[in-house]
């Protein structure tokens, strides 16, 4: 019979919480597996099998997407199908007796790994990360196989079944082999971090956090373990502590709960002051460090007035804002730490101070940015238009909502958990709205302290069925391009609030299509699916609609579609087939919309000024209309040296109509100025009798 172990006694819990968090020992370490992966766009047999020759297969360098080229390029016809990933882990002697663990951030849409040819488990779904345990499967000392065959198929099982982006199929996030001690904080909790730290109660005066760690006993005998836990502030000074005993079975698993307060928090504000605290958790064994996991946290409270909108800290705080997708040019989904981080200081430039990550789980990384730059974050599950009827797509879509709230848990930014976008209940309305009820119910279980919602289509405007279950919703509404004039924008919106006055709405998403390269003054409304998207519409829908939505305080957020154009293989229209027009830069982050610069003036406090309709050139000679954007207080224009005279506005739009342009080149100059300082944008243009279009 084995000794039953001591229980620690109150006065030594006491001991543990005062005692220091050690510095970070090699009791867990983090590999990347990036290089040296051959690939083939083909599913030969055998391809798991060590013995299986790969060395024609391309070498390919994670994260890959085989997609890049082919799912931004129109027809709707990019491959959907099986392809397979091979590569050698060399694994070091010292590894022995440690557990071995493969974690993959994001393989679109279905994995299957196998290690030295033996199955080691299969994953559904594009967005989430997934981990297996392969310390059986392994020999440290010498070389072992990885193979991981990977399908971006149609798959009834798996959301979204359809969309309107192109989902790019491969290993398109990064790929780790975890290094723990037999006794840790679990990494197959969901993939998470196995830290959960819940915000009970969050003022100025104090802070209660409710700390939940998963904890493994890969042993054969029960281990009793120490679970001690910390905050510690932006300076690294620990500002609270407690500690917990926890008696693990062999081979199981255990929960330690701990609990901190924290007097007069710094809180995390948003934009103005986005402060960040850190939980230290530690676990010991004998005195041992076995593990050490620290997560970022922002200490925070946040609620919404169906009347008065978003509230953050107890203070009003508008939420405005943009939708990203996370492709990218020539590379789709396979972006890296430098492309997150050259969108995120462009949707920092714009002034935007929140983001609906749209339709899916986004990277790691991404979240952490936001967190850092103060902005509140709408997280998304990948459900989009349709639901199949079987129980394994409601199995693998609760799976991917697990995998959303328990990996994103610690974000401070994120306040919301969207269910789902622009569900289509016609065909089954009670199905649609049990499915949503289903996961609402999940969402709250996961997590009871953050807010969930829905996108809804804005044809959906009523407060019965799925669109009732949420804690707030959001519309798209896309008045002044598939429907309606954008003047009507603000009419809609109020009846649709008089309706339901108890109902807490957004705009989860507005805008238009454009094309730098399409161009007309002065703009008319173009047929949508045609290949004529000229950019000054997008424009103008954007300053007539973000005019009528800063009228409306009831609106608790208001997300721009799109930030940046993006993939959507099965779309023809617009100068580019296969891609989404609507965004604010360029599909390759290399030119800002005029629109973008209309946000900028109106989001941004920082001074400045751009001419629209810089790109229209050439175009025909003679009288113009010259519209610069600018949060200057007063703003001068020059065409070709002459003053055309300085102007001041109340809407951030400064126009000059008594203008022409001369054949041939005219140099426009516009210059700001504010509180002394002068800001200046210029462009040239042509003025041609026969200018050509895009079209031409």
């Amino acid at each position: 019979m084995k000794p039953k172990l001591p229980v620690l006694t109150w006065a030594a819990l006491f001991l543990v919480a005062t005692l220091p968090i050690s510095s970070p020992a090699q009791a867990r370490m983090d590999l990347p597996i990036e290089k040296g992966w051959r690939f083939a766009r083909e599913n030969p047999l055998g391809a798991q099998r060590p013995e299986f020759n790969a060395s024609a297969w391309e070498t390919v360098a994670i994260p890959h997407t085989w997609n890049s080229k082919d799912g931004q390029d129109g027809g709707n016809d990019y491959y959907r199908g099986i392809g397979w990933y091979r590569t050698d882990l060399k694994l070091d002697k010292t590894l022995r007796g440690k557990k071995l663990y493969l974690k993959f951030d994001g393989v679109s849409s279905a994995a299957e790994v196998f290690v030295n040819g033996l199955p080691v488990g299969k994953h559904k779904g594009s967005f989430g990360a997934f981990c297996f345990d392969i310390t059986s499967f392994v020999k440290p000392g010498s070389g072992n196989t990885l193979a991981v065959k990977v399908s971006n198929a149609k798959d009834s099982t798996i959301s979204p079944l359809r969309g309107d982006f192109t989902m790019y199929g491969g290993i398109y996030r990064r790929v780790h082999l975890l290094v723990l001690d037999q006794v840790s904080v679990s990494p197959l909790d969901d993939a998470s971090s196995g830290v959960y730290v819940k915000q009970t109660s969050v003022s100025a005066e104090r802070a209660l956090l409710d700390v939940a760690v998963q904890l493994l006993n890969g042993t054969e005998n029960p281990a009793q373990v120490i679970v001690r836990c910390a905050l510690m502030d932006a300076k690294g000074k620990k500002v609270a502590a407690t500690g917990a005993a926890v008696t693990l079975p062999s081979n199981g698993s255990g929960k330690a709960d701990c609990k901190l307060t924290i007097p007069q928090p710094h809180l995390w504000n948003g934009l103005p002051d986005p402060y960040m605290y850190q939980v230290a958790v530690e676990v010991t064994q004998g005195g041992r460090t076995t593990d050490r996991v620290v997560q970022s946290v922002g200490l925070r409270s946040f609620s919404v007035d169906p009347d008065k909108g978003f509230f953050l800290n107890g203070k009003p705080y508008r939420l405005h804002g943009v939708n990203r997708h996370q492709d990218r040019q020539n590379m789709g989904w396979a972006i890296t730490a430098r492309e997150h981080g050259e969108d995120f200081r462009m949707i920092e430039e714009i002034g935007a101070n929140a983001i609906r990550l749209a339709h899916y789980q986004h990277a790691q990384e991404f979240y952490d940015l936001c967190d850092k730059g103060g902005m509140v974050v709408w997280a998304e599950l990948a459900l989009v238009d349709d639901i199949h009827p079987n129980q394994e797509f409601a199995a693998v879509c609760q799976q991917q909502l697990r995998e959303l709230i328990k990996q994103n848990f610690n974000h401070p930014s994120i306040c919301f958990w969207s269910l789902e976008n622009e569900l289509i209940p016609d065909s089954n309305p009670e199905l649609y709205s049990k499915f949503v009820r289903d996961l609402n119910a999940l969402a709250k279980q996961l997590d009871p302290t953050r807010l969930t919602t829905v996108a809804s289509r804005s044809k959906y405007d009523g407060n019965d069925g799925m669109n009732a279950v949420t804690d707030v919703i959001g519309y798209n509404v896309y008045r002044g391009w598939y429907d309606g004039k954008a003047e009507n924008f603000g009419s809609y919106a109020d009846k649709l609030h008089e309706r339901f006055p108890l109902r807490a709405m957004a705009i989860s998403e507005y805008g238009a299509g454009a094309s730098i390269n399409q161009h007309e003054y002065p703009p008319k409304k173009p047929n949508t699916k045609g290949p004529w998207h000229p950019e000054e519409w997008q424009s103008l829908v954007h300053e007539i609609t973000w005019k009528a939505m800063a009228q409306r305080p009831y609106l608790w957020g208001t997300f721009v579609w799109n930030m940046f154009d993006f993939g959507s293989d099965g779309r023809a229209e617009g100068e580019h087939s296969g891609q989404n027009d609507k965004g604010l830069v360029s599909f390759d982050r290399k030119i800002k919309k005029d629109a973008f610069f209309w946000y900028k003036a109106n989001w941004n406090a920082e001074p400045m000024v751009h001419i629209a309709g810089k790109r229209f050139s050439p175009r025909p000679p003679g009288p113009i209309e010259i519209k610069v954007y600018s949060n200057c207080e007063s703003v001068e224009l020059f065409l070709n040296g002459k003053s055309l005279g300085a102007k001041k506005s109340d809407d951030m739009i400064y126009t000059w109509s008594e203008s022409e342009l001369r054949e041939g080149e005219n140099l426009l100059v516009a210059v700001g100025n504010n509180k002394g300082m002068r800001l200046k944008d210029e462009c040239r243009i042509i003025a041609s009798t026969n200018p050509k279009t895009a079209l031409d």
